[in-house]
Formats: C-alpha cells, structure tokens, sequence
C-alpha cells in the first residue's frame, strides 16, 4: 500500500570531492545503477508520486528524470538545501514530507511506509529515521529520556557516555510540511562552518514539546552512504552480496560468491545459472535454466530459457530461447534473436533481427539486417551496411546459405533458399532459390612475387640462421 498526501526531498547536490569523480557524487554507481536512481525509486515503491530532488549540478537533474528539480547554487548544509526546496514544499503544505539523501541507495521502501506508519500513528510533527550500530563512530547519537527523543547529538560533541550509545540518526526522516517550513526560517548559522542544519530544525521541535518520534529501522544498511572511493566499494560490495543471496533463495544456481555483479533491477527465473565473471544490471530479464557466463556481460536486454551465452556482451536486445552463443559474441542495441539460434565465436550483430533456428558461423558481422528462419552464414560474412553517410539494411529470407567471406553490399535482398558462393560480393538483389557468384578471372604475373619477397626470404633465413648458433 503506498502513502496518500505525501512529498519527497531528496538532497543530491554534494559534489563528492573526495570521491574523485568527474560527476557529482550521487551519480557514482552501486552496481551499475547511480546512487541517486536507487534512492529514487525507493520513494517510487512506496507511490510517493511528487519528489524534487535538490541537485547542485545538470547531470544530476539529467538522471532524475520524472521529478522536480530545485538548485543548491552554494553547498551551504541540509538546512539550507531543504530550503532551497521552499517552492516545492509551498504546493504541499497539507502534507508530510520525507527527506531523503542522494547518497545512501539502501534506503528500501518498507523503511519508508513504516516510518510513516509511526509518523501517523503518533501525529508526530517530525518522525526521525534511526538505526542501531555496532559502530556509531562518525553519526549522530539519538538522545533519549523516557524512551522519547531529546536530542540529536553530533560526533564531535558527543561526552564519553553520549558516545556509547549506538543509535545514530540517518538523516532521513518525516515533516509536517507545513511546520518544517515554519522552522526552517527560525534556524541559523551560527557555527564554525557557517552552515544551515538540518538537525537544528530537529532541535527546534524538541525545544518548543512538539512531538517528535524515532522509527528505528530494522535494517541498519539504510544509514549507509559513500564519501570516499572505499566506502563506494565497501556498498558495491555489500549490493553484491545482498543480490546474490536473493537470487539463491529464488533458487538460482551461483558458481561463486565472487566476480558477480547483479544490478538491484535484475530478474533471474530458479534454476538459472550465473558463472563468475558476469555483469548483469538494468532492466535485464534471465530465463530459467539459462547459463550466463562465463564473463558475460547484460544490460537492459532480455533472455530466455534454456539459452547459454559464453563470453558474451549483450546490450539493449532480446535473446530468445535455446541459444548458443559465445565464446566472444557481441550483440548491440536493438538486436533481436529468436528460439534455436547459434552464434559463434568473435561475431558481431547490431540492430538486426535473427531468425529461427539460423546459425551465424565465427568472424561474422551483420549489420542493420533483417534474417529469416534456418539461414546459414559460413565465417567471415559482413553486410557492408554504412556507406560513410546513410545507413541500408540487409534482408536475408529463409534458408538462405550464406557462403564464407561474402560482402553483402545493402540495400540488397537475398532471397528465400538462395546461395552465395564463398568469396562472393552481392551488390544486386539475389532471387529465391539462385545462385550467386563473383569471383572474377583470376590473374596471374609469374615470378613478381619471387622478386617483391626475396630480401624479406633472406632477411628471415639469416635471422633463423642467426637463433641457431
């Protein structure tokens, strides 16, 4: 069930310098998905429909596509960037607001309808997000007198007894909209760093005996965020991890625990098999029974049962099922292959349809090509399909045969049972059931090449010559 007369804010205008990265640090990516589209589509699952998200920098406004967008012109604290969400909340003072940060992707849903649960259920005008840490150490501690908030304690200010407890504040939690507006004009800056928090709002409450409640989440890994290289890898590793179990109690088989990468937004049908080596992230769909990997990579492309794809790299297609494909096959986007087709090593395909039960033999490369059902491509096969400035397709009917080392020249049709010869150029439409060949009269110059080769023969036997001594 989601949650009626509710708004999101999500604070994703940090820079990251530490991060060493080149976009902004929300974009920096958990198992191939940016930080920022995780904690998006937690809001999503649990249908908060009106989110803005506070974003310092176009990149971030690039990925959070579908929500508003408020601007952090100066990096001047939380408080200061809710407030520059002040426009956003004025359409929504009726409702309650949740504040989220960019930068911690393991914030679920469930924590978010059940926080809001307590937030109702007390009429608390502010619901605070805690967990509880085996280390605390860097979070503020939950102050608590009587079992209730009293205050939200920073690190550095913490005396020896705050700094034993283990409740820490997320920094996520639920406004009244309407009184953290309100607040928010009451909270200053008078603080070594010159910034607005968004914890004093927090304080503010506490102050004036408005009620205030904690949800403490049941999975600590909410609070969880990067600033650093290591603590990315430390939530890529955890994600990992997290995924791969998931996928084991769906009854998905692993041969390790290790170089597997599965994206947040993958579905693996039971009995699937995942092998070391692979990536698999965005919308990616795996069939049962399938076997992925070796050293696969799929992204957003779907697979069907039964299919085994061996070193590959798939990109934005559809596989069907009871395919073999790999080792070294490579499909770009918006290529399509149907039930019973074979693949072989070292082929290319972009942007092409492939028929039932049709083989593609190694050293092959078909291009912006329409092929039918039970064709055959001997090795070293290319459709030819850019001519520098326009590009043609290719139609290959049923049954075609597909001789070796063919240049198929679009936009040409090869019609259905036809024939190419090896080494053959098809420049002109083949009819159903011909042949085509084109290999020229051959010419020979006797003794030209005795003459071109023999300083590189006496080059090659003396250096021989040379390694035997």
């Amino acid at each position: 069930m989601g949650i009626p007369n509710a708004n999101c804010v999500i604070l994703a205008a940090g820079e990251g310098k530490r991060m060493f990265s080149r976009s902004s640090k929300v974009l920096c990516e958990v198992t191939h998905k940016p930080m920022i589209s995780w904690v998006i589509d937690a809001a999503r699952g649990a249908e908060i429909e009106n989110i803005c998200v506070v974003v310092g920098n176009k990149d971030v406004e690039d990925a959070a596509v579908g929500c508003s967008i408020s601007y952090q012109q100066q990096r001047l604290g939380t408080g200061h960037a809710v407030m520059c969400a002040s426009d956003f909340l004025k359409l929504h003072t009726g409702e309650d607001t949740l504040i989220l940060y960019g930068d911690t992707p393991f914030m679920d849903s469930d924590t978010i309808i059940q926080s809001y649960a307590l937030h109702k259920q007390e009429a608390a005008v502010a619901t605070i997000i805690s967990a509880r840490l085996e280390d605390p150490t860097g979070y503020g501690r939950i102050v608590r007198r009587s079992g209730r908030i009293a205050a939200i304690v920073e690190q550095t200010d913490t005396d020896d007894a705050t700094a034993k407890i283990n409740e820490i504040n997320s920094g996520a939690g639920w406004f009244s909209t309407a009184t953290l507006l309100e607040t928010l004009a009451k909270i200053g800056n008078d603080n070594a760093q010159g910034e607005y928090y968004l914890t004093d709002v927090v304080s503010i409450l506490i102050e004036n005996n408005l009620n205030v409640s904690v949800y403490t989440a049941e999975n600590p890994q909410v609070t969880l965020g990067a600033n650093s290289p290591l603590d990315l890898l430390n939530l890529n590793d955890i994600a990992c991890q997290r995924a791969i179990l998931k996928h084991l109690q769906n009854g998905v088989h692993f041969t390790s625990r290790y170089g597997i990468i599965i994206g947040p937004d993958v579905e693996i049908a039971p009995g699937a098999e995942i092998m070391m080596g692979s990536i698999l992230y965005g919308n990616t769909a795996i069939g049962k029974g399938s076997i992925i990997g070796p050293n696969t990579i799929i992204r957003n492309s779907s697979v069907g049962e039964d299919t085994r794809l061996n070193a590959c790299q798939v990109y934005e297609s559809k596989i069907g099922s009871n395919v073999k494909a790999g080792p070294f096959s490579h499909f770009r986007p918006d290529s399509c292959i149907s039930d019973w087709v074979s693949i072989g090593d070292f082929v290319e395909i972009k942007n092409s349809n492939i028929g039932e039960g049709t083989d593609v033999a190694h050293l092959t490369y078909i291009g912006d090509s329409d092929v039918g059902r039970f064709c055959n491509f001997g090795c070293g096969t290319v459709t030819s399909n850019y001519d520098g400035e326009n590009k043609y397709r290719t139609v290959i009917k049923d049954y075609a045969f597909i001789g070796c080392n063919t240049n198929l020249i679009p936009p040409v049709t090869v019609g259905e049972r036809a024939y190419t010869a090896a080494g053959t150029t098809i420049t002109q439409d083949v009819p159903d059931g011909a042949l085509a060949i084109d290999r020229g009269e051959l010419g020979l110059k006797e003794g030209w090449a005795d003459r071109k080769l023999a300083a590189y023969v006496e080059k090659k036997n003396r250096l021989m010559n040379d390694r035997k001594q």
